[in-house]
């Protein structure tokens, strides 16, 4: 009797536990529009449209001649990068722009690879498509997602396309790299109308994928990226095979999270916390607080009133080249505010730096980028996926010098299924432009993982 009872017992409780347990939520969406005027009541036009930069006499002209006059204004005696751009530096800079920078030759460059535009819920999304090259007959580059952003552009992955589509060794993964523009950035279309966040841009980016006739794929990103492509494993987790970020910033505090930080610097190995860690994290209120404010006016600005701040950068090239590429040195390191160039030249070279300049310039598109951040933000940080876990498998890079740092047991409260957490050797936010081998060795080593378990 008692074992019948006993038996009954626990099969209700398994029986309990199979009911109550919660299966992994996937993002919800709908459908939006964001072209002129009410949606079409005719389907959308899907074609594909092959795209190429260009330019003319008359865009440089106007260039040149806005940069003519521009009006300096001193630095402060020893201010270095503290109070934001030098401009005895910010002088060299815009000397080289007017009189050596050879726009033309950046735009053949851009060029290089395959251009495409094709419209998607009202608005055209540019993309650049980059396939395999010397693949044995039959076999196909695995698909692969890669999304920038702010104040990046499609530009940054440059570097890495070569190394992840042309892989020197035969042990290598030969990928299949999209590169699409955030809408409102680049070559891609503004919205039109408010509300087009993360998760709309994740959507949107799903329809493309769909639309080259991908069935799954990888994603990685960084900055905006990293929302955008964590969105896209959330919302289609069975389609998103792997996600690999090089940004994660903590997820909503939570208690493990909390202990960690009252209890962390004196007992490391309780929290698996490193001694990158420590250094990174604590004092905490030095390092999340007060360094977060310092580095984080922009993004108030750009979440509050973006259209009055972005007419100025919309009609200034220096004040565009100086709002943009302060963040490419501080971004890059932060103890190159303390250096009069603000060591932008020892990571990149001005062409290159320009050339993601001149992207925002021509295309117009400073004030919608900016505007990201006030969709975003907007509507509150308490967003459903702010609160849903990722389950794919997940890969995260860890750059030294990033804006914020994220210990591993703050990276598992939302990433379930981390597969590799790796603390690179050297590098910063703008990761795939500054260290494009190191990027492309850990997305090697992520994927090749999911691969094999696969």
């Amino acid at each position: 009797m008692y074992v019948e009872l006993l038996g009954a017992v626990v099969l209700g409780a398994v029986i309990a536990f199979m009911l109550l347990k919660k299966k992994p939520e996937s993002l919800k969406t709908q459908d939006g529009w964001w072209g002129v005027g009410a949606p079409l009541e005719s389907p959308e036009d899907d074609s594909i449209r092959p795209f190429r930069v260009d330019t003319s006499k008359e865009e440089l002209e106007d260039l040149h001649r806005r940069i003519d006059q521009t009006r300096s204004f001193s630095s402060l005696e020893d201010s270095k990068f503290h109070y934001g751009f030098n401009s005895s530096y910010l002088q060299k800079v815009v000397s080289y722009w007017r009189n050596n920078f050879d726009w033309r030759k950046q735009v053949d460059k851009l060029n290089r690879y395959p251009h495409f535009k094709t419209k998607i819920e009202g608005i055209d999304i540019h993309y650049i498509h980059v396939k395999p090259k010397n693949l044995p007959e039959g076999a196909k580059g695995v698909p692969l997602m890669m999304v920038h952003g702010w104040p990046g552009s499609f530009y940054e992955f440059y570097g890495i396309l070569p190394l992840l589509t042309e892989p020197a060794s035969p042990d290598d993964i030969a990928f299949e790299v999209i590169c699409p523009s955030i809408p409102g950035y680049g070559f891609s279309e503004a919205p039109h109308k408010k509300g087009f966040d993360s998760v709309c841009t994740a959507r949107v980016f799903h329809k493309l994928m769909k639309r080259l006739g991908f069935s799954q794929f990888y994603v990685q990103g960084g900055d905006w990226g990293w929302l955008i492509t964590t969105n896209m494993a959330q919302l289609e987790p069975k389609i998103v095979k792997g996600l690999h970020v090089n940004f994660a910033p903590p997820a909503k505090p939570n208690l493990t999270m909390v202990l960690s930080m009252l209890l962390g610097r004196h007992f490391p190995k309780l929290f698996d916390f490193s001694e990158h860690d420590i250094k990174r994290l604590f004092p905490c209120l030095e390092k999340l607080v007060v360094d977060a404010v310092k580095e984080t006016g922009y993004m108030h600005i750009q979440a509050t009133k973006p259209d009055t701040a972005g007419r100025g950068l919309n009609d200034s090239p220096v004040g565009l080249a100086a709002y943009i590429l302060e963040k490419f040195s501080t971004w890059t390191d932060h103890e190159f505010t303390n250096l009069e160039d603000g060591g932008l030249e020892r990571k990149f070279t001005l062409d290159d730096l320009l050339t993601n300049v001149m992207i925002y310039w021509t295309s117009g598109s400073i004030i919608s980028s900016m505007r990201f951040y006030k969709e975003n933000f907007g509507k509150g940080l308490d967003q459903p996926h702010s609160k849903m876990p990722v389950v794919v498998p997940a890969g995260v890079a860890i750059f030294p010098n990033e804006l914020m740092h994220t210990p591993k047991l703050w990276v598992k409260q939302k990433y379930h299924n981390l597969m590799t957490y790796t603390l690179m050797a050297r590098g910063g936010h703008f990761a795939a432009m500054e260290e494009p081998e190191l990027m492309a060795q850990d997305v090697q080593k992520f994927i090749k993982i999911v691969e094999r378990r696969k």
